[in-house]
């Protein structure tokens, strides 16, 4: 497949994904077939952090809606269920990701952010689900992800009425991490990526599935899937090495 949607810059360990359908960058079939394949690769190598944003004036302003206009409700759904398991790959995946947002983040570049581990957005990021003015609702996990990161009241007011807003007011209800400046927007996401590489990509990797798999369990199940991962920690030299440097008053080698 040819990838023409999505721009990718790699380094040594970072990786940077910038979507790029001209003007909104909406979602349409050909990003999500395009987005899965990069996702696959991405397991198989050695990233320790990837950034995700947008060209342009927007980060992902929404689904294709002429594309959407010709779907029947069977094409609907396999459309649906194909973004939501694309998009829960990405949290899954083994490496930390940046939300860098840009603009717009609208439907489903809401539910995509939503899905990284850490927001940041420029001063004139804007985010909404105004999916019902459409006639229609979140389908790539907004009703699920979106409740969960800012409560159902907050998630229930954005959907129903469909409003936007600003990037301030998006990290007041804990949808963002930080706001800054446009200018300052990647150098900011690189900033954070280089605090998480400079720890252990093993540990790192643990504590993210420790947090994720703890969501889904009662409090004495992600306790116990706390220890598993924190046990599995002692399989891999990254241990010794971050405690024998601690101890030797060094930086860790990993």
């Amino acid at each position: 497949m040819v990838i023409d949607l999505i721009d990718i810059e790699k380094g040594d360990e970072i990786v940077v994904l910038k979507f790029d359908n001209p003007p909104m960058n909406a979602i349409c079939k050909e990003m999500l077939e395009e987005m899965e394949e990069i996702l696959e690769k991405l397991k198989e190598e050695e990233i320790k952090v990837a950034i995700l944003t947008g060209d342009g004036d927007s980060f992902i302003a929404g689904a294709d809606i002429k594309e959407m206009k010709e779907m029947d409700p069977s094409q609907a759904r396999y459309f649906s269920r194909k973004g939501q398991k694309l998009f829960n790959k990405l949290g899954k995946l083994p490496f930390p990701v940046i939300g860098a947002v840009n603009g717009y983040a609208l439907g489903g570049g809401l539910e995509l952010a939503l899905n990284c581990d850490f927001l940041v957005a420029s001063e004139d990021a804007i985010f909404g689900q105004p999916e019902v003015g459409l006639g229609i609702i979140p389908g790539f996990g907004g009703t699920y992800n979106l409740p969960e990161s800012i409560g159902s009241r907050k998630a229930k007011e954005l959907i129903f009425t469909g409003k936007k807003i600003k990037a301030d007011q998006a990290k007041r209800w804990g949808i963002v991490n930080r706001v800054v400046a446009p200018e300052e927007l990647m150098k900011e996401a690189r900033e954070i990526a280089g605090e998480i590489i400079d720890n252990s990509p093993v540990a790192v990797a643990k504590a993210k599935l420790a947090i994720n798999q703890g969501r889904k369990k009662s409090r004495e199940g992600a306790l116990r899937t706390e220890s598993d991962r924190f046990e599995e920690c002692f399989q891999f030299p990254d241990s010794k090495e971050g405690m024998e440097a601690f101890l030797e008053n060094r930086d860790p080698k990993f």
